[in-house]
């Protein structure tokens, strides 16, 4: 495929998602006037209006509903060529500076750096654990790894995995003091607060698509993810951890699920997600294959 037919495309399906020129340009790392003439330059050669412009908003014509997902395919397809030519030729060199939630380093990243570091031994990996959220382009790192809820940015946002949190605590702990089977049984206990990224003001149970909220009243406060997993399950209190962190101690006897009937949400009952975001433009082959490698080795 010509390389100014692939541009066009690609200016084209960020426009179509982004919903903007300008968004699209920021998102690609070019000027809007560049990818102003580059969709126009698509729909001169399909002969035909792919995008509705009007001083609000920006959305598909008919033809371009139809041509979107083929064109998204076809950027996936020279993206998967990409990687590939570099795996065969081996060329995959240099630098990936990014940064994880610390509690990433005691599960899923071992073992993917140790094989990621293996078939390509010519990457020097540089990691940054830190619960704080930073900003990719500010740190100069290819990508930050994020939990919680994702939120919008003009980073470009990579999802890793789903998941839910709960309520949990050691069973020395629950036998002293008692398992608490509602929210509102929760204010004589000892309760762990996660202070990084920030201090949550509620904590938001959710049973059924109901939602109950709790103002905690932390004994511990605590900066660090792994801490606060730590605390846990030394039997300090009753933490609230991500279930794929807390259910491998479940099924091992050290920890307890606490309001068992409830997991915790957003205000809006929404689900948090593992994401990685990254500055707008192409990032290279090695870091997205390092992206994948995560991705797939979701818990």
């Amino acid at each position: 495929m010509a390389l100014d037919m692939l541009r066009e495309i690609q200016a084209f399906v960020s426009v179509a998602h982004k919903r903007s020129f300008v968004a699209a340009a920021r998102a690609l790392g070019r000027s809007p006037s560049a990818v102003t003439r580059a969709v126009q330059a698509l729909e001169d050669n399909a002969g035909t209006r792919l995008l509705n412009r009007s001083a609000n908003a920006v959305t598909l014509t008919e033809a371009g509903e139809h041509l979107l997902p083929h064109a998204q395919r076809l950027l996936e397809v020279q993206r998967d060529a990409a990687d590939e030519l570099a795996a065969l030729s081996g060329s995959a060199q240099g630098w990936i500076r990014f940064a994880v939630p610390e509690l990433l380093g005691q599960k899923v990243l071992p073992a993917v750096l140790a094989d990621f570091s293996q078939r390509h031994p010519q990457v020097t990996l540089d990691v940054q654990f830190v619960d704080q959220a930073l900003d990719p382009m500010q740190g100069k790192f290819d990508f930050v790894v994020r939990g919680a809820f994702p939120q919008s940015s003009e980073l470009i946002g990579y999802p890793l995995w789903n998941y839910r949190r709960h309520l949990y605590a050691s069973p020395a702990y629950l036998q002293q003091h008692g398992l608490p089977l509602e929210p509102e049984e929760l204010g004589g206990h000892a309760l762990i607060l996660h202070t990084a990224p920030r201090i949550l003001k509620a904590w938001h149970f959710c049973r059924d698509g109901q939602i109950t909220s709790l103002r905690p009243r932390p004994r511990l406060r605590l900066s660090a993810g792994t801490a606060v997993y730590q605390s846990a399950l030394a039997g300090a209190g009753i933490a609230r951890l991500a279930d794929w962190l807390g259910e491998p101690q479940v099924q091992a006897g050290r920890l307890l699920r606490v309001c068992p009937a409830y997991h915790l949400t957003s205000s809006s009952g929404q689900d948090p997600q593992m994401h990685a975001l990254y500055p707008p433009g192409e990032q290279p082959a090695r870091v997205r294959e390092l992206l994948q490698a995560l991705r797939r080795a979701r818990p």
